[in-house]
């Protein structure tokens, strides 16, 4: 087992990565204000990006640590965050209250992820993210940013009237949280890491399971404070904007980045990850196309149903991270009657959607 100083430094890490989130959201969402950019363009851009900092800032640090312990943490640590996201982050804002969703995320913004989703697991598949597809993720981040800002003229008619600047109506008071939380992200991933390592050499579990679990769901509290805050508070365009635009940065920025920085070996992918996790989040991506789409809102079963996802998941994590006797039977429960019953469901209420339509039509 772990021993004291580690569970100390996992947890001293991701608290302080929680706040420096916070502060860091909070400087970002009053300088995007002050910008006058719409509320869905906010969450998809500097609400997402000030979310996954933490991401960054981990994964940054374990890849210029420059071994594949390192690599690893980076890799599984952005796809154990997007599955997180979704599943959970998504999940339980929708268990919240039903959230209504935007036509411009299921036209535009889904499918995009789902591409650059499909197109990460396709560069991984030689073992490796290397400095060109970096660069590559990078320019294809840049082409994405400048097509939101430019859709926010098009969308200025959804108003900023319902997001709050509290505390943060002033540009030096913004750039004062900005730094603070900067400091905090740095300071909290470096402790982070080294709890993660500490921990899974302890428990002799691989790094790539320690981040996409442990690791992943520490990075991602900020996600799930904010898109549940907004969810509480009715703003639907920032819970769901915040969980698809960080699961796009998640990708394109610090993927982009870690592989840019990895030399020349490149961004190391093991096999495991390729095998399991890669599949798991490009499924989990796929499937909120249905959700959207089906009446445009993800109702509180939907969000149960996700919850539920998440369960599975982890528990075929640990299993197969202990070698427990019980994973095989349960891979078979999984496949044989988990999966079926979700995608009867999801079809279900698609169908039920269209109907529905033909009928008001």
């Amino acid at each position: 087992m772990p021993d004291a100083l580690t569970f100390l430094e996992i947890v001293a890490g991701i608290l302080l990565l929680f706040g420096g989130g916070e502060l860091f959201v909070a400087g970002a969402v009053a300088l995007s204000l002050l910008l006058g950019i719409p509320q869905i363009v906010i969450g998809l851009t500097v609400v997402a990006f000030g979310t996954s900092a933490p991401e960054l800032f981990v994964s940054l640090l374990s890849t210029l640590q420059g071994n594949s312990g390192g690599d690893s943490i980076a890799v599984s640590n952005v796809l154990g965050s997007n599955i997180f996201n979704v599943m959970v982050v998504l999940g339980a804002s929708a268990a919240i209250t039903s959230l209504r969703v935007r036509s411009r995320l299921v036209r535009r913004d889904v499918p995009l992820l789902i591409a650059v989703s499909m197109a990460t697991w396709a560069m991984a598949s030689s073992g490796s993210f290397s400095w060109v597809a970096g660069l590559a993720l990078l320019t294809a981040l840049v082409i994405t940013l400048v097509w939101e800002v430019r859709s926010a003229r098009e969308d200025h008619e959804d108003g900023l009237d319902d997001i709050d600047a509290e505390g943060a109506s002033t540009t030096p008071v913004a750039i004062v949280k900005l730094a603070l939380g900067l400091v905090l992200l740095v300071v909290g991933s470096q402790v982070l890491i080294k709890g993660a390592i500490a921990a899974a050499q302890t428990l002799g579990v691989s790094e790539a399971v320690i981040g996409l679990t442990i690791v992943s769901a520490g990075t991602s509290m900020p996600e799930l404070v904010t898109s549940l805050v907004a969810a509480y508070r009715g703003k639907a365009d920032l819970a769901i904007g915040n969980v698809v635009g960080s699961n796009l940065l998640n990708q394109l920025l610090i993927l982009g980045l870690c592989a840019l920085l990895s030399g020349q070996d490149g961004l190391l992918v093991s096999p495991e990850l390729l095998r399991r996790d890669f599949p798991v989040m490009v499924l989990t991506t796929l499937a909120c196309l249905p959700i959207f789409w089906s009446g445009g809102v993800i109702n509180r079963l939907e969000g149960w149903l996700l919850l539920g996802a998440y369960g599975l998941y982890l528990v075929e994590q640990i299993l197969s991270s202990t070698a427990a006797p019980g994973i095989d039977e349960f891979r078979l429960f999984v496949l044989v009657a988990a999966l079926p019953l979700v995608l009867v469901f999801l079809t279900w209420t698609s169908l039920r959607w269209m109907q529905q339509r033909r009928s008001a039509g």
